[in-house]
């Protein structure tokens, strides 16, 4: 991997609010991840309409997460999910993979691992069929996404072939994710952490 594609990339994304750190493996990363899940406070979001009469369904949603918190990391494989399960449990942080709609009072940590990544933009790339996945990285208050360094590109251009195998599998749902959710549609003043999560944290996995 030329290391100037790698400062390329580091910089664009740095450009858009993103941490970005190098890891030697994925235990590095978990490491991080349960660390930043430690720090925080526990995510409060509420669900609209909590305050109302609703339903029995409703009100188990309304009440699932009292306050603990929550990893998601969906698409993980069984071992590393597995590993990253024991170190939450030590630090009393529920770990989630499955039934996402049923967490959309708030999620902590949002982890995934993407499929490419798109050094002219500093941009992320998820093949996102799952739909907890898509949640996943959706619904938390801190995104952490770990780049395999072996699947850097130049830009989409270089990615071409790659991204039309992925647009062919069934579902054709990818992610193109750039820094942390922003808008400035209110009296063009930027905030972040509108219509998604507050933070994005990119960890260049070393896997070559």
């Amino acid at each position: 991997m030329h290391q100037d594609l790698i400062e390329q990339f580091t910089a664009k994304a740095k450009a858009v609010s993103a941490e970005v750190r190098h890891i030697k493996n994925l235990q590095e990363g978990f490491d991080y991840t349960v660390n930043i899940c430690t720090s925080k406070q526990a995510c409060q979001m509420l669900l609209s309409g909590c305050d109302l009469p609703v339903s029995d369904q409703a009100q188990e949603l309304c009440e699932l997460k009292p306050g603990e918190k929550v990893i998601a990391a969906p698409g993980l494989k069984d071992k590393d999910f597995a590993g990253l399960e024991s170190l939450a449990a030590k630090q009393g942080i529920d770990l989630i993979s499955k039934d996402l709609r049923r967490y959309a009072g708030g999620v902590d940590i949002g982890l995934a691992v993407a499929d490419l990544g798109l050094a002219e933009t500093g941009t992320l790339v998820l093949m996102s069929s799952s739909e907890d996945l898509r949640l996943a990285t959706m619904i938390c208050e801190i995104k952490v996404l770990i780049l395999p360094l072996s699947r850097l590109r130049a830009g989409a251009y270089e990615a071409a072939d790659e991204l039309s195998a992925m647009i062919k599998n069934k579902t054709g749902y990818l992610s193109f994710i750039t820094g942390a959710s922003r808008t400035a549609d209110i009296e063009r003043v930027l905030a972040l952490g509108v219509h998604g999560p507050l933070e994005l944290h990119i960890l260049l996995w070393e896997d070559e």
